[in-house]
């Protein structure tokens, strides 16, 4: 039989960790989108991954790590999800609401599509560094754990889309990147 000062810890502990999940469904749900691009699929990656989480929550040695810990549950969600079904719809939905005027907010809903194209058009393994890296601001090291992938590779990867991006973006924006650099003309 337990100790009740020991079941109360642990019910303590357990709203505590409600709590903190709760407060990374929001963050959770913008990778889950910009991974998959579909608010339904990411709504239900965030869904698995907190219900994993609390179902596994003994398995959480170290709170200090409990963001690497639900990113590494979402991954595998993720995974197990196209493990069951290999297709999927590519829905791109945005809603802004913004102050300012109809044209900033115009531009900036244009920007925002073209960067989302830009990472919609990387490799699986680049979207995901990109994601957590550029946009969550994860470590290298947190990363690799998340993904489960060695350091170099998310190194490797984040280089190749960060490339392929800014590439892309400055052919959209109409600023062909100059791949030869500035020509220099030596006159005797």
């Amino acid at each position: 039989m337990t100790n009740p000062i020991d079941f109360l810890s642990l019910f303590g502990r357990s709203r505590e960790l409600k709590s903190a999940l709760e407060q990374s469904r929001a963050r959770l749900y913008r990778v889950a989108y910009a991974w998959c691009h579909n608010a339904a699929l990411a709504d239900d990656l965030v869904q698995d991954t907190l219900t994993k989480a609390m179902q596994k929550s003994a398995q959480l040695r170290d709170p200090k790590a409990r963001d690497a810990w639900l990113f590494s549950i979402l991954t595998n969600c993720y995974r197990d999800h196209f493990r069951r079904q290999r297709d999927m719809d590519d829905i791109d939905e945005l809603e802004l609401a913004q102050d300012g005027t109809p044209e900033t907010e115009n531009s900036q809903l244009q920007i925002i599509e073209k960067v989302r194209a830009a990472v919609a058009r990387l490799p699986e393994g680049q979207r995901q560094v990109v994601t957590l890296v550029d946009l969550e601001g994860f470590s290298y090291i947190e990363v690799a754990a998340i993904l489960d992938v060695p350091i170099g590779t998310v190194m490797s990867r984040l280089c190749r889309a960060r490339n392929a991006m800014k590439s892309q973006l400055l052919r959209e924006f109409g600023k062909a990147p100059d791949a030869q650099g500035p020509q220099i003309r030596r006159i005797k």
